[in-house]
């Protein structure tokens, strides 16, 4: 698309809007060294704002207050979370940089304010809901054994969904009892990986993973984690085997979500008395302020032990 003069963005037609939306995309990944989901979030988002726009006769780009206003409306009446709205205005206002950046560096685009964000805690599963969720994947059947594999190395490790779903042959190493992880942005780091983690793992890949194969292709072939057809399993996938056996576990379906292993491992890893530091380091958060919201919850929690437990 050819640089706009900047007396006419407002003339930019829906169709203009996604070429931006791609290059936008596009260069997330190949300049920012950001990874293709979460370039397919942001795109998933801005998406939402061009249909929302198209059937209701709005200018895409650049966006108005009182169209973002009525963007954020729908959402309310969609009833989409206050963390969903501030993560789809974030995206407009990253696009808006990008374009600004690349297309007309002078023109001062009024960027949308974020809505306030609900500052929720992180929902955890208590270690007796843990241990029930492991008791349901007991047996020998191939998808039994690996929903187990999954489970302990999401909450052994505190692995991310998507960082289960990428784990490859290589990066376990049952010698040095260590996995690497590529978190977000591609960012690798070392986990440790051992005791019934390790060994429930070694007992998927020697038992049940050689059944699931089927006619997978090369990238099956290097991946941890396969379908009962032999793919590589994805976040949709997690979402669905945790919902399962969550509820033979007789869990609650609201308490269920792709990170609720991650954040369970965090917050019982604090109460038993790592430090901070370590812990931040083994999520691969990039400031400590975001493994501080774990500490936050875990003290919430005793407080409210202490006021209610008979034997407290």
């Amino acid at each position: 698309m050819e640089r706009k003069d900047p007396a006419l963005w407002n003339e930019l037609s829906i169709r203009e809007a996604e070429a931006l939306l791609d290059r936008f995309c596009l260069y997330l990944v190949a300049e920012r060294g950001r990874s293709r989901l979460t370039a397919e979030s942001y795109a998933s988002d801005l998406n939402q704002w061009l249909r929302f726009c198209e059937e209701n006769d709005l200018v895409a780009f650049p966006p108005t207050f009182s169209a973002v206003s009525a963007f954020r409306r729908q959402m309310d009446e969609e009833g989409k979370s206050r963390s969903t709205q501030q993560r789809c205005i974030a995206a407009m206002r990253s696009w808006i940089h990008f374009v600004e950046m690349e297309e007309a560096e002078e023109l001062e685009i009024p960027l949308p304010e974020l809505p306030d964000k609900t500052k929720l805690e992180p929902r955890v599963l208590n270690e007796a809901e843990i241990k029930r969720l492991m008791d349901v994947c007991r047996g020998t059947k191939p998808l039994v054994v690996r929903d187990r594999a999954i489970f302990e190395i999401g909450y052994g490790c505190g692995l991310r969904a998507s960082e289960i779903c990428g784990l490859a042959m290589l990066d376990l190493d049952f010698e040095s009892k260590t996995l690497r992880a590529r978190g977000k942005g591609d960012k690798e780091r070392v986990v440790p990986f051992l005791g019934e983690t390790a060994r429930s793992v070694r007992v998927y890949l020697e038992t049940a993973r050689p059944q699931l194969k089927g006619d997978a292709d090369h990238k099956s072939k290097n991946r941890v984690f396969l379908s009962c057809s032999g793919r590589p399993l994805n976040r949709q996938d997690m979402w669905r085997i945790l919902r399962k056996r969550g509820r033979e576990a007789g869990i609650a379906q609201s308490r269920l979500y792709p990170h609720i292993l991650r954040h369970s491992c965090a917050t019982h890893l604090l109460a038993r008395g790592m430090d901070m530091r370590t812990l931040q380091e083994m999520l691969g958060h990039s400031s400590i302020i975001t493994t501080q919201t774990y500490a936050h919850f875990d003290r919430e929690m005793r407080i409210v032990y202490d006021q209610f437990h008979p034997r407290a």
